[in-house]
């Protein structure tokens, strides 16, 4: 079996190695995951954000799980059109905002779960509503906002159940 890598994307103010990632890792290291997450920091254009991610997507040998926070869960969708991803994990993803509807990448044929909060007040939480229906993805609605760290033991369970999903689905 191929090594498998889960690589994080952090949103617009994020950073690489914040609370939620840190604690997702250690969920996915768990799972005999091998753990990268991109640093975009001081990157404003999602469209550098996307190459970024897609040059550290291609060094990488193995089986792909990419999860991303708000702009990294649409940096994430965009680049897993572009390389084999075995599943897509995504936090408030910043799809359908004004002005960028167009952009809002479908998603490939692999398991998609996104998790959003209902008082996301950056992120309207039926902008996920739109687009689990539009591509029948798995979708959790936590009593959160956007950041989601209140509900970080809850993220962490629904990664964990994404990723015994996918190993038993191989």
């Amino acid at each position: 079996m191929s090594q498998q890598y889960i690589v994080f994307s952090h949103g617009q103010d994020g950073d690489p190695w914040g609370t939620k990632i840190v604690a997702m890792a250690e969920v996915a290291k768990k799972h005999g995951l091998t753990v990268e997450s991109v640093d975009y920091r001081g990157m404003a254009d999602p469209a550098a954000r996307v190459t970024k991610l897609l040059e550290v997507c291609k060094k990488l040998p193995g089986e792909l799980l990419l999860v991303g926070s708000s702009l990294g869960a649409h940096v994430c969708t965009t680049v897993s059109t572009q390389v084999v991803t075995r599943g897509l994990f995504l936090l408030a993803p910043a799809f359908f905002m004004p002005g960028y509807e167009k952009y809002t990448p479908a998603p490939p044929a692999c398991p998609v779960d996104i998790v959003h909060g209902w008082n996301d007040d950056i992120v309207p939480v039926e902008n996920s509503i739109r687009y689990a229906r539009q591509y029948k993805s798995a979708l959790h609605i936590l009593d959160s906002d956007h950041r989601l760290t209140a509900n970080l033991t809850d993220v962490c369970a629904l990664l964990d159940n994404f990723l015994r999903r996918l190993a038993a689905s191989a």
